[in-house]
């Protein structure tokens, strides 16, 4: 599908509360593939995940790498994709508003922002100082012909601020500044989800995480949105990491059962991606 616009249209469109969308967040362009290949309705990229490909920690990575990534995602497969932008790279306003613009120019069909900084040691923005960074991302991501699927994240939860009533406070400062989605990544239980689903009108993402009920009940709770972040890409990671300690302290061969399976899964992913190399 050529037209962004609609594109987003299409994103935005899977959101729906009681039935959410499996956000499938990929690392690189085969496991966009991959992903599509087993059936996810919609991609995003994953901030954690990319840097590790690259051999570093997240929050590493720099503005013109992450669109560029995005883009490739969002060129490997017909899904939309949604990048993980961090707090737009920026801290100016006319930053936040370019990075988004280079959203746009990617291909993507959504973006993210959130309201933690990583210069110096970190810090969370003041809420009205957040509010008005999402307010001009939105105004970048809605203004233009083509358009982008904006969701505003509250950092709280991942910052060590377990303060759910200032979480619901900010959510719904982002939702009046014109966010599409919101998100609050590291809610823990369903109390919490469902205290965020009744607060806000927007539809709600939930981080995918040990503890917090299965999908089956994020989708009772009204949940719109269901994303995993990093967590594909680690699991990878600790499949080679456990494979590779084998081979190397006891120079056995038991990971060969997952490597078959991941032949399999790639094999049948990419020749989905390109069928006429299947017959070569």
């Amino acid at each position: 599908m050529d037209d962004r616009h609609d594109m987003a249209a299409r994103f935005l469109s899977l959101h729906r509360k009681g039935r959410p969308l499996l956000l499938g967040n990929a690392w690189d362009a085969g496991a966009a593939r991959l992903l599509a290949a087993l059936g996810y309705e919609a991609l995003a990229t994953t901030s954690s995940g990319y840097a590790a490909t690259l051999g570093r920690l997240d929050y590493s990575v720099s503005r013109e790498d992450a669109l560029t990534h995005a883009a490739a995602l969002a060129a490997a497969t017909e899904l939309p994709v949604s990048a993980d932008l961090e707090n737009c790279f920026a801290e100016e306003l006319e930053g936040v508003a370019e990075t988004v613009r280079g959203a746009l120019e990617a291909g993507l069909a959504g973006c993210s922002i959130e309201d933690w900084s990583p210069a110096g040691e970190g810090r969370l923005y003041d809420v009205e100082a957040a509010r008005e960074r999402v307010r001009v991302a939105a105004e970048a991501a809605h203004g233009g012909a083509r358009r982008l699927v904006l969701t505003a994240r509250a950092e709280n939860h991942l910052r060590g601020v377990d303060d759910l009533a200032d979480t619901i406070a900010r959510l719904q400062a982002y939702e009046e500044a014109g966010a599409d989605v919101l998100y609050a990544p590291g809610l823990r239980d369903a109390d919490q989800v469902r205290r965020v689903v009744e607060a806000v009108r927007a539809p709600v993402n939930v981080l995918a995480r040990p503890g917090l009920p299965s999908v089956a009940e994020l989708a009772e709770l009204g949940v719109a949105r269901v994303s995993v972040g990093g967590s594909f890409a680690f699991v990878g990671y600790g499949a080679a990491a456990a494979a590779a300690r084998e081979l190397r302290e006891q120079g056995t061969y038991g990971y060969s059962d997952l490597v078959a399976q991941g032949a399999r899964a790639a094999r049948e992913a990419f020749a989905q991606a390109h069928p006429q190399a299947s017959s070569t």
